[in-house]
């Protein structure tokens, strides 16, 4: 065995956006720039740079280019941090599902989604499996970075975690953590 495979994993701690505006009720996904209250971003950036400053963490972040994660990132910028935009952050793309409100989707679109969680592009947009290919390319480039991204891609990361093979399936999807939570990967 040679030492790289020894190794362990990198840790890799990323944040869910504070709630979004306008979000109740809706499929908020890729195509949804909605605004996040200002106070709300700066609050949760107080709290990263609080637990990096405390557990040593990096001083750089990289969000997804939404206004929900990148006003967060810009909050981490004035404070010090290294800020990127990284566009493998976003959230799943819910094609023509996205901003609607969930009772306005027919029931037999979110029933074949269901049915094939990974295989399936709901309202045309993107399968869970591209998500999943996203985030194990960040993953596994190992940034050196702290993260601020969506409920969706923090869902697929806390999957790929638990090794599960060989497909996500709905029942067993992870459910997406709070708003402002942080996840450790």
């Amino acid at each position: 065995m040679s030492v790289d495979a020894a190794r362990p994993a990198p840790v890799m701690h990323a944040w869910r956006h504070p709630a979004p505006k306008g979000a109740a009720g809706r499929c908020i996904g890729a195509r949804s720039d909605l605004p996040v209250d200002r106070r709300k971003a700066k609050r949760l950036a107080h709290r990263i740079r609080a637990i990096a400053r405390r557990e040593g963490l990096p001083r750089a972040v990289a969000t997804s280019p939404l206004a929900r994660c990148r006003d967060v990132g810009r909050w981490l910028r004035r404070f010090g941090f290294q800020h990127f935009v990284d566009a493998r952050l976003v959230e799943l793309d819910f094609g023509r599902w996205d901003g609607r409100r969930w009772e306005a989707i027919d029931a037999a679109e979110i029933e074949a989604w269901s049915a094939d969680l990974a295989g399936h592009a709901p309202g045309g947009g993107e399968t869970v499996r591209a998500l999943l290919a996203r985030v194990q390319a960040v993953r596994a480039q190992a940034p050196a970075v702290l993260l601020v991204t969506h409920g969706g891609w923090l869902s697929a990361a806390v999957w790929q975690g638990l090794g599960e093979a060989p497909g996500p399936t709905a029942s067993a999807w992870p459910k997406a953590p709070g708003y402002g939570r942080r996840v450790v990967l």
